[in-house]
This record gives structure tokens, C-alpha cells and sequence, in this order.
């Protein structure tokens, strides 16, 4: 198989799209994978099963196939259609036959042990009737549930069979120009209705175009994922830049990774890999979970890049997997950093490839007390080392605002606001929402510029103010997830505001592994120390839940908010 990929990735018959020839790509529908060939389009890959070689051609027919199959089920240009498969092979032809049928996919998680069902079908009902969702597409596992909880029709994998006749290629593009809405790209989130942002054709192609430019994407290169489609960096850098571009994808279920994080090292070697996007936590999940036996089978030196995207980036997570898996080839120049959302379809940063990515090792008392990052050096007191996220790719800018929306000069802490070619048309159905001011995005996330760089400290919304300090709380989560006992990952922080103190106090909720009162008391104990020791804070509330105790998003992140709101009904 190693053999077949490499003389694959040999090809020049197609020219990839780069900013000279955007012109020659009018929608994604034009993708290089699409354009048929014994050229590898997909490998698809599972624990302890034959990987599956997809190509082109085979992808190609795939597609139109979908395409004909909705269309007899009676979807038309323009209608939403939601994907809610367990991530296979299937998601990915609906997705595209959608597309081709000239309709607006939207990849959606499926139910799973790790989400309240409840919840999950309130809100997929309340997505149907504010959206005018047409279909749904799901397993036959799944469909008869869901199908009593919404009003358009559910349709399970019987839509493969439906029609073996492919559509012609006219029929293929007719319905779609660069300004139509591609596709959605929906928030996570555990209570709500969720947004959705609606990207136009052009948008992602300008996207593809820079970013491939940004990481230096070039015909040799093999994608290696097993992130969630639903999510912007495993739609766009793990899913949709591959396969318009024409390099291989050797793509995996998010839920077999997660249980056998082997499974993209065994990717990486087996298939030559040179690109892949992680989360900070999986470089933690990598380290702590991946045994040396295994490890030792798979060399990691066909990388270029290990991209740490979608939550604040720390240095201790890089230097873990760094010293964990240098044996296997890791390099620091390997881990790059990028600044994403989805309402930029993807990419706003992205760390030059084949160098570190820059440390700026700030105060951390004037980082949290004046909102300023005021150089520091490693060893002196509260000194904190930040991970830049690396330039603005092009055709975008970025400033940082204040609350009055006034510009801040470099290294002072404001909200990020996003200038470019590749925002969204729309939050889909939302009028009510309107997230730009003068044709900037406001973003949410706070953080700073230093020497052009972008250095992201956390979300606005989460920001807790306590006795005057600005206090990230992912930055707590991190040290009390170092405390032994606690459920590595299964922490949270927030504020609780006091009237009698007349601020915010710091709450922390842990999931642990005991039962036992004296073991609980003492895990109590170290996590109230190590937060005394590791910052400028201390926790007014610590309190101590068995496993299952949180609550997640649908994209797998810990949700502060409704824990914080669980947290409070139990309190009292």
C-alpha cells in the first residue's frame, strides 16, 4: 500500500490550486480528487482491519451516485441537508453527492454515550424547524429514533442503493456558482440552537488556496486524521483541502483513535504521512496513552508538520510529546501552531513550516493584573511561556480591540477581531445575530499581537475576574489536571460571582478515581496547593465527582458553561 501512495503523489496532470490558479476552480465541485484516475483519492482505516484504498475514479462515482439517490428522494438546490453518521466512508459520499446535487450538507454528530440524549434530540429537533432541514441522513441503527423526534425525513444507509445510476456531468455543476453557500459548518455546543455558519464555495476554495500556500502543501504530501468531520479543522485541513487539492487522505473514526491513539502513528509510518492537525489535548492523549511497545514499531520522520489547532496551545503539552516520541523522529521544528474558526472557514495563523514555533515567556502577574504581556525570562517569578500561533496567512488581517473597540498597541490583551477573503456569507437563518463591527469579525477569544504574531489566551466569555486579576481558566484546568488522582482531561474551572466579596470566585469541579473519603480529602488538598503554587489565584471551591460526572460538547470539549450551571443546581 506505501508503494501504491507514493507513485500516486508522483502525478502533475492536475494543477493543484494555489492563489495563481484560484482562477481556474469555480466551486468545490472542481476538487482534483473528483477528477477521476487510479490516483489514491482516500485510505480509510480501522484497529485491527485491512485499510480500504478509495480512487478517484472510485470516489468520483461515489459521489455522483449520492447525488442521483437525493435527488429521486426529492432534494433540490439549495435545501439543507444534515449528516449524522458514526464518521465512515458513507458520511463522506453523502457529504459530496449533497454538494454535487447542489445542495447545503452539514456534517452533525451522532448521539454517543458521552451526550445526553435529551438534549441532543431537543436540539436536533429545534435545528429541523428553525433551518427547514429536508433530510437527514444517519445509520439504520439510529434513523428509527431520531426519525420520531423531528419532521423531515430520516434516511438511513439504504441511500447508497438507491440509484447505481450516475448523474451526468452536466447535472453534476449546473446548480452551483462560487457564491453559493457550500456548505455548514455547525457550533458545538450541549444546550441551544446551535449556529450555522454558512460558507460559499468561494470562500473555502480562497481558504484551500492560502492555506496550502501558508504550510507549503506540495504534490509529495500525505493528510493523516482522525479528527471529527463536524468539526472546522477536521472538515477543512483533514478533509476538504485533501481532496480538492489531490493529495491522498488516509483518514480514521475520532472514536477508534481515541481508544487506540496507536492507530495514527500506524497511519503515519504505513503511509509516509506528512501532515496532520491535532488539538493540544491529544498531544497529551499521545504521550500518556500510547504504550512504548507500540510506539516502538513506527518511525514518525516522513512529518513535516504536527499542527496544534482549536484550543489555547501550551508549551508543556508540545515539550511532552517532544520528549516522549524524539526516539520516533519528532523534531521541534515538527510542531507548528494555527489560530482557526470556522467562521473564517478555517486558518487565520499559521507558524512558518520547518521552524519552532516562537515562545514569548511573559509576567505572568501583569499578564493577568494589567492585561499586558510584559517580557519575562524562564526561572523568575510568574513567568509564563506563551506558544505564538504564528503570522496571519494572507489576505488576512487581525487587530485587538478593547472593549470600546478602540486598536491596542502590541503585547496588550484585548478581543481578537479578523479581517478576510474567507469569512462567512451568513450565520444560516440568524438575522439576529450580527458579529461584524465595520466589517471586522469579532471573535470572541482574547489575546495579543507581539512582532506580528498571534498569541491567543482564552475566550471573553470565560474570562473570570477575581479580585481584580484576569483569570483564564483553561489555565487552572491545566494545573489541576497534573494533580495525581484526578482523571486526566476531567477537570473544570469557573467563576462564581459573590456578593459579599464583591467578585468573582474560583470554582473547581474534578472528576476522580476513588471512593475513598481520606484519598478524596488529600486530592482536595494538592489541587488547592497546586494552584496557590502554580499561579496568582486560589480556589475558593473545590469539589470532587465521580467519573461521567461532566458534561461534554458534541465535539468532545469539556462545557464550561452547562457544568457550571450543574454545578450550581446541585449546590444549591
Amino acid at each position: 500500500m506505501r508503494k501504491n501512495i507514493t507513485h500516486y503523489v508522483s502525478r502533475i496532470t492536475f494543477p493543484m490550486l494555489t492563489p495563481k490558479t484560484r482562477p481556474s476552480f469555480h466551486t468545490l465541485l472542481d476538487a482534483i480528487a473528483l477528477t477521476g484516475g487510479d490516483e489514491t483519492a482516500i485510505v480509510y482505516l480501522e484497529t485491527e482491519r485491512p485499510s480500504i484504498t478509495i480512487t478517484r475514479q472510485e470516489f468520483a462515482e461515489r459521489v455522483h451516485t449520492y447525488a442521483a439517490a437525493l435527488q429521486q428522494l426529492g432534494i433540490r438546490p439549495r435545501d439543507l441537508v444534515i449528516i449524522t453518521h458514526t464518521q465512515n466512508l458513507e458520511s463522506i459520499y453523502a457529504f459530496w453527492g449533497a454538494m454535487a446535487a447542489g445542495a447545503i450538507p452539514s456534517m452533525f454528530p451522532t448521539l454517543t454515550e458521552k451526550l445526553d440524549p435529551a438534549i441532543y434530540m431537543q436540539n436536533m429537533a429545534e435545528l429541523v424547524s428553525f433551518s427547514n432541514v429536508k433530510a437527514i441522513l444517519t445509520t439504520d441503527d439510529f434513523a428509527p429514533q431520531l426519525a420520531k423526534q423531528v419532521t423531515c425525513p430520516v434516511i438511513g444507509n439504504q441511500l447508497s442503493v438507491i440509484s447505481n445510476q450516475p448523474i451526468h456531468n452536466s447535472q453534476f455543476t449546473i446548480h452551483n456558482s462560487q457564491f453559493d453557500i457550500a456548505f455548514l459548518q455547525h457550533s458545538s455546543g450541549t444546550t441551544g440552537l446551535q449556529k450555522g455558519v454558512a460558507l460559499s464555495h468561494r470562500a473555502a476554495l480562497n481558504q484551500i488556496a492560502s492555506y496550502s500556500e501558508a504550510i507549503g502543501l506540495n504534490e509529495q504530501d500525505v493528510i493523516v486524521s482522525w479528527l471529527p468531520l463536524y468539526h472546522d479543522m477536521g472538515l477543512i485541513a483533514g478533509f476538504l483541502l485533501p481532496l480538492v487539492q489531490g493529495v491522498p487522505l488516509v483518514l480514521m473514526s475520532p472514536f477508534d483513535w481515541a481508544k487506540h491513539p496507536a492507530l495514527l502513528f500506524r497511519a503515519i509510518h504505513e503511509f509516509k504521512g506528512t501532515l496532520c492537525w491535532l488539538p493540544n489535548f491529544a498531544y497529551n492523549h499521545c504521550a500518556r496513552r500510547i504504550r512504548q511497545r507500540d510506539a516502538a514499531q513506527f518511525s514518525l520522520k516522513s512529518m513535516r508538520l504536527f499542527i496544534n489547532c482549536s484550543e489555547p496551545v501550551r508549551h508543556d503539552s508540545h515539550q511532552l510529546f517532544l520528549n516522549r516520541f524524539a526516539a520516533l523522529g519528532v523534531t521541534p521544528e515538527m510542531l507548528g501552531v494555527s489560530y482557526a474558526m470556522a467562521e473564517n472557514t478555517f486558518a487565520v495563523t499559521q507558524t512558518p513550516p520547518g521552524q519552532p514555533a516562537r515562545l514569548d515567556v511573559v509576567d505572568g502577574a501583569a499578564l493577568t493584573g494589567q492585561q499586558i504581556a510584559k517580557p519575562s525570562a524562564n526561572g523568575r517569578p510568574h513567568a509564563q511561556a506563551l506558544v505564538s500561533c504564528g503570522p496571519p496567512i494572507a489576505d488576512t488581517a487581525v487587530r485587538i480591540l478593547n472593549k470600546a473597540g478602540d486598536i491596542l498597541p502590541e503585547r496588550h490583551v484585548g478581543e481578537i477581531a479578523i479581517q478576510s477573503d474567507y469569512m462567512l456569507t451568513e450565520y444560516y437563518k440568524r438575522d439576529d445575530l450580527r458579529p461584524f463591527r465595520d466589517n471586522w469579525f469579532l471573535t470572541g477569544d482574547r489575546g495579543y499581537m507581539a512582532d506580528g504574531e498571534v498569541y491567543v489566551i482564552g475566550r471573553s466569555k470565560d474570562l473570570i475576574i477575581n479580585a481584580g486579576k484576569n483569570v483564564y481558566p483553561q489555565d487552572i484546568e491545566a494545573i489541576v489536571n497534573t494533580v495525581p488522582g484526578v482523571h486526566a482531561g476531567r477537570a473544570v474551572v469557573f467563576g462564581v460571582p459573590d456578593e459579599r466579596e464583591g467578585t468573582e470566585l474560583i470554582a473547581v469541579v474534578a472528576e476522580v478515581e476513588t471512593d475513598d473519603p481520606a484519598q478524596r480529602k488529600a486530592i482536595n488538598k494538592a489541587i488547592r496547593q497546586a494552584i496557590v503554587r502554580q499561579s496568582t489565584v486560589s480556589a475558593s471551591y473545590v469539589t470532587l465527582v465521580d467519573a461521567r460526572w461532566l458534561i461534554k460538547t458534541s465535539s468532545g470539549k469539556i462545557a464550561r458553561a452547562a457544568n457550571r450551571e450543574k454545578w450550581l443546581a446541585e449546590k444549591g
